[in-house]
């Protein structure tokens, strides 16, 4: 039996190993993904002070320090069930079960899905699928698209796209439905991308931000919205533009589009249909949480988290003795967050295996979690700090202290 088992060789889950394993504890990480390095491995964009951050290298890097510090990495291994034992928990995989003293799940985060009328053809992918498919397989997703979702998520990967050498055509909104939320609305849509003006090219964008801070100049804003768009490395980003349906008899040849009202009602007489080969859909992400269901862990509902999470407190741990999780299965938040917190994590399984020599470095491993979430050139919701405290609370409750 192991010491520590991490489900998830992604930012947090390789932090939380090497963290984990310096303290002398026998640790093995599994990964359904062939490689290790989870989201990170599509990630590159860069960040205000000129630098890039280039997820593959930062996988790299992880990967060599944790093989260094003596973890065991087996990736292309899917955990399909984990149960308690007496002395720890037992995971089942497509290779055997695994029996560990202490558990960390760090799944990450899956993609929302948006439904659109067409979706089906071939050429319509997620955005993450795109990303993948283009920095990870080195595989062109096509010569001319269109991306149906704008956030935070497709805007950055529809620059990481772009410089790979692919037409972005535009970035329009998806129809408003039941199933497409918020997302399907302008002025919904503006206020989300206003936290992140400040990392538009243009400083023009970056300047008219400043004035959009209260509603009313936001009404006005989406009221007066250019129907080409605002350009963010020249792709159109069209704020009153939605999709209607993606066209195509075999393949995707384009998509039919109209003009919307502020309340995201398609303008009769403006549709129309633009060509494109490919598309991509953004519905955001949400935690990746099945297994810490299956595992019996408590859950609260958080939308400032990106949905359900598993109740845990600062150091990572649940109210099921020996279960830790860490990174986006706790909150969508960026990858550098998940790598503090898989360092807390790490640390953590460290003193409840009696292991950890100086208790004052997971005090200072959590402090620094707070640090990086404040120095986060990317936030995907604005209210994380009160989503965190609230789940903070919960597991105190949980715990009767």
């Amino acid at each position: 039996m192991i010491d520590a088992l991490i489900i998830g060789a992604g930012p947090a889950g390789l932090s939380a190993a090497i963290a984990c394993a310096k303290q002398g504890l026998s640790v093995r990480i599994v990964d359904e993904f062939y490689r290790a390095g989870g989201r990170l491995l599509g990630q590159l964009h860069q960040e205000p002070n000129g630098t890039w951050w280039n997820g593959m290298e930062e996988a790299a890097r992880l990967d060599r320090e944790a093989r260094a510090a003596g973890v065991e990495i087996a990736c292309g291994v899917s955990v399909f069930n984990v149960v308690p034992s007496s002395s720890g928990w037992i995971a089942s995989t497509t290779e055997g079960e695994i029996e560990t003293s202490l558990l960390l799940i760090a799944t990450g985060a899956s993609e929302t899905a948006v439904p659109v009328p067409g979706w089906t053809l071939p050429g319509v992918m997620s955005i993450g699928a795109a990303q993948v498919m283009t920095n990870v397989q080195r595989v062109r997703v096509g010569e001319r698209g269109v991306i149906i979702g704008v956030n935070i998520l497709s805007v950055a990967i529809a620059r990481e796209l772009q410089l790979a050498g692919i037409q972005i055509d535009r970035m329009i909104l998806p129809p408003v439905s039941t199933v497409t939320g918020k997302a399907g609305f302008p002025e919904a849509v503006m206020r989300s991308l206003l936290r992140v003006a400040h990392l538009a090219p243009s400083p023009l964008i970056r300047w008219g931000s400043q004035l959009m801070k209260s509603s009313w100049m936001q009404r006005l804003g989406v009221s007066l919205y250019p129907s080409q768009g605002f350009s963010m490395w020249d792709i159109p980003i069209q704020l009153r533009t939605a999709a209607l349906e993606i066209v195509g008899t075999n393949q995707v040849e384009g998509v039919r589009i109209a003009r919307v009202a502020p309340d995201g009602q398609p303008i009769p007489g403006s549709e129309q249909i633009i060509p494109a080969d490919f598309v991509c859909i953004a519905g955001g992400l949400s935690p990746l949480a099945e297994l810490a269901a299956i595992a019996g862990c408590p859950f609260a509902y958080v939308p400032s988290l990106g949905g359900h999470v598993p109740i845990h407190n600062d150091r990572m741990q649940t109210p099921l003795p020996g279960l830790f999780v860490a990174g986006n299965i706790t909150g969508v938040e960026s990858a550098k967050v998940a790598m503090a917190q898989g360092i807390v994590a790490g640390l953590s399984m460290a003193d409840a295996h009696g292991a950890l020599a100086d208790s004052a470095e997971l005090e200072n491993a959590i402090r620094q979690v707070g640090i990086v979430r404040q120095r986060a050139t990317i936030q995907f919701h604005p209210d994380i700090d009160e989503g965190r405290a609230t789940v903070g609370q919960l597991a105190l409750a949980s715990t009767g202290k």
